[in-house]
C-alpha cells in the first residue's frame, strides 16, 4: 500500500511539473519545444493534438501524427495521358489477356470486342499495352471540373457548327437560284405571276428572318436569371425570370396590410389582392387561380384517386409508377361514368322520367284503362278480367296468433289493438267474441268504479272534534289545570333551563321524579322553542 501510494504521489507531482511547464513556455519564459525536423511547436496547441496516439511509440514531441503520412512529391494536379501506348508485342506472352494480348489487363476487363479466337491461341494482331498511370491528385486536382480536359477537342464542336451553317447557306443559295431561272425562263407579260413571284420572295425573306430571330430568341432565352431552392437546402435546377420588369411587382398591387399575404420566402401570393376590381381589367388573380383551374386540378384529383386507392389495398405509386397511376384514374373515371348512366337508366325504367315529352300510359292516370269487365248481381266477374290491386313490398294478410284481422285496426284511447278481439297488446293470442265482452264487462266495472269514487268524494266525512291537549295526547273531560300548579311547575322548568345552559350550579345531590303531572306537561310545552316559531329569537 505504501508503495503504491508512493508511485501515485510521484505521478501527480510530475504532472504538476509538466502543467507549470507548459504554462511557462505559453508565457514565452521557457524556450518551445521542437518536433524530429527542429520546428519549434507552439505551445498553445491543446495537448490532445499534440499529443500522439500510443500505437505510434514517441519518443519525442512531434506533430508529425497531424501531418500526412504520404509524401507531397506524390501529389499532382496532372491527368492520365488517355489513349497513350507504351509496347506492342509481336506474339502472345504468358500472363497477358486471353482476347487481345495485352500485357496490361485480363481477360476479364478488356475493353475490346471479343474475338472469336483469343490471342491466346493465334498470336496474331496482339494489342499495344495501355500506359498505366498510379499518382494522387492534390486537394485542387480532385474538385477541378476540368482536369484532364483537352482544350483542342472543342474545336470539333465549332467545326460541326460551322459546317452546319454552311450547309444551311448553301441550301438558301440554291433556292434562289433556282427561282431566278424559273422567272427567266417565264414570259414578262402576265401580271398575275409577276405578284406571285413578289410574294414568294417576300415569304422567302420572312423565312430567313425567322430563323435568324429564332435562334437569337434561343441564345436569350437561355439565360438563367435564379436558382430554385428546394425546402431541404441546395437547389434542383434553374428557372428563367418570365415577368416583365416593367411591370407591378404583385406585392404592391395592394398596400393594405389586411389584403392577401404575401410569402417573400417563396414569393407567393395566393389569395386576390384585388377581389373588389373588375377582372376584366386585373391581369393578376392570386396563386390559387392557377391551382384551380387547367391541368393542374386533373394533377389534384389524380393524387387524390391514387391516396383513396392506396389506402383500401390497390398497389399503386404516383412517384413510382406513374403511368399506371394514371390509367387507373382514367379506368375508375369510365367505370364511374358507366354505372351513373346505367343508374340512372334503372330509375328511370321504374319510375320514368317526369322531364320527357313522352306521355303517361293511360293505366297509370287514375288507375282507368280501356279493358272491359262485366260483373252479374252478386259482382261476380263474368267476362273479363279482374284487376290486380298493386302491393307493396311488405306482407300483406298475414294473421298471428289466431287473428283474423292485422294489428292496428282497432284505436281506442290512443291506445292501437286487433279489431276480432279488442285487444291491445301486440302478441297476444286471440280470444274472439268472448274477448270483447269480457273488455266490455271490465270498461263497465271501471267506469262504476270511477262514478262511485267521485261521488263519496262529493260527500266530506264529517269528523267530531276532539279535546287535544296542549302536548298533543287526549284530553279527558274531566281535567282540569290548577293554576297554583302550574306556576310551580313553570318555575322548576325555568330552574332547570338555566341549570342546563350552566353546569356549574347543579348539584350534587340530584333527585329524580319520574312523575308528571299534567302541569309539568303544560309548563314543559309552554317553555319549549320550536325551531318553527318566527318569535323565537325574540323570546330568547
Amino acid at each position: 500500500m505504501a508503495t503504491g501510494a508512493a508511485v501515485s504521489f510521484k505521478s501527480r507531482e510530475d504532472h504538476r511539473k509538466q502543467l507549470e511547464l507548459e504554462e511557462a513556455r505559453k508565457a514565452g519564459l521557457v524556450p518551445a519545444e521542437l518536433d524530429e525536423d527542429g520546428k519549434e511547436i507552439n505551445p498553445h496547441i491543446p495537448q490532445y493534438m499534440s499529443s500522439a496516439p500510443w500505437y505510434l511509440n514517441a519518443q519525442r514531441p512531434s506533430l508529425k501524427h497531424q501531418r500526412k503520412w504520404k509524401s507531397d512529391p506524390n501529389y499532382t494536379k496532372s491527368w492520365y495521358d488517355r489513349g497513350a501506348k507504351i509496347y506492342q508485342a509481336e506474339k502472345y506472352r504468358k500472363g497477358a489477356c486471353e482476347n487481345c494480348g495485352a500485357m496490361t489487363h485480363d481477360k476479364k476487363a478488356c475493353m475490346e470486342r471479343p474475338r472469336q479466337t483469343g490471342a491466346k491461341f493465334t498470336s496474331m494482331h496482339i494489342a499495344p499495352d495501355e500506359k498505366v498511370e498510379s499518382f494522387e491528385l492534390d486537394y485542387d486536382g480532385k474538385r477541378d471540373r476540368w482536369n484532364g480536359y483537352d482544350p483542342s477537342t472543342y474545336s470539333r464542336v465549332i467545326e460541326q457548327y460551322e459546317a452546319r451553317e454552311e450547309a444551311r447557306r448553301k441550301f438558301l443559295k440554291e433556292q434562289q437560284l433556282n427561282k431566278l431561272e424559273e422567272k427567266n425562263s417565264k414570259n414578262e407579260g402576265d401580271e398575275a405571276s409577276s405578284e406571285e413571284e413578289k410574294e414568294e420572295e417576300e415569304e422567302d425573306e420572312d423565312k430567313v428572318d425567322e430563323a435568324k430571330v429564332d435562334e437569337s430568341k434561343q441564345m436569350d432565352f437561355a439565360k438563367v436569371e435564379k436558382r430554385v431552392r428546394t425546402t431541404g437546402g441546395g437547389s434542383t435546377g434553374t428557372v428563367r425570370n418570365l415577368r416583365i420588369r416593367e411591370d407591378t411587382a404583385k406585392y404592391l398591387l395592394n398596400l393594405d396590410v389586411n389584403s392577401a399575404y404575401y410569402d417573400p420566402k417563396t414569393r407567393s401570393m395566393r389569395e386576390d389582392p384585388l377581389p373588389d376590381m373588375d377582372p376584366n381589367e386585373k391581369f393578376y388573380l392570386g396563386d390559387n387561380q392557377n391551382r384551380l383551374s387547367g391541368q393542374a386540378l386533373e394533377f389534384k384529383q389524380l393524387t387524390m384517386h391514387q391516396h383513396e386507392a392506396f389506402e383500401k389495398g390497390q398497389d399503386i405509386h404516383m412517384q413510382a409508377a406513374p403511368s399506371q397511376a394514371e390509367l387507373l384514374h382514367k379506368n375508375y373515371k369510365v367505370i364511374k361514368e358507366k354505372l351513373k348512366s346505367q343508374t340512372k337508366d334503372t330509375i328511370i325504367e321504374k319510375y320514368g322520367n317526369a322531364a320527357s315529352d313522352e306521355a303517361l300510359p293511360r293505366e297509370l292516370l287514375l288507375g282507368q284503362s280501356e279493358k272491359e269487365i262485366e260483373y252479374d248481381r252478386t259482382g261476380r266477374i263474368i267476362k273479363g278480367q279482374d284487376m290486380s290491386l298493386p302491393k307493396s313490398k311488405y306482407e300483406e294478410d298475414v294473421f298471428i296468433n289466431n287473428h283474423t284481422t292485422v294489428w292496428g285496426s282497432w284505436w281506442r284511447d290512443h291506445q292501437w289493438g286487433y279489431k276480432c278481439c279488442h285487444q291491445t297488446v301486440r302478441n297476444s293470442y286471440c280470444t274472439g267474441a268472448a274477448g270483447i265482452e269480457a273488455a266490455e264487462a271490465v270498461n263497465d266495472l271501471m267506469r262504476a268504479n270511477i262514478a262511485r269514487k267521485e261521488a263519496t268524494d262529493e260527500i266530506p266525512v264529517q269528523q267530531e272534534e276532539k279535546k287535544m291537549a296542549t302536548w298533543g295526547t287526549d284530553v279527558p273531560e274531566d281535567l282540569v289545570l290548577d293554576e297554583k300548579l302550574l306556576a310551580d311547575a313553570l318555575k322548576k322548568e325555568d330552574q332547570r333551563r338555566k341549570e342546563e345552559k350552566d353546569e356549574r350550579k347543579r348539584k350534587y345531590n340530584v333527585k329524580w321524579n319520574d312523575q308528571v303531572t299534567a302541569e309539568d306537561m303544560e309548563a314543559y310545552r309552554m317553555k319549549k322553542v320550536h325551531h318553527d316559531d318566527p318569535m323565537k329569537d325574540f323570546l330568547n
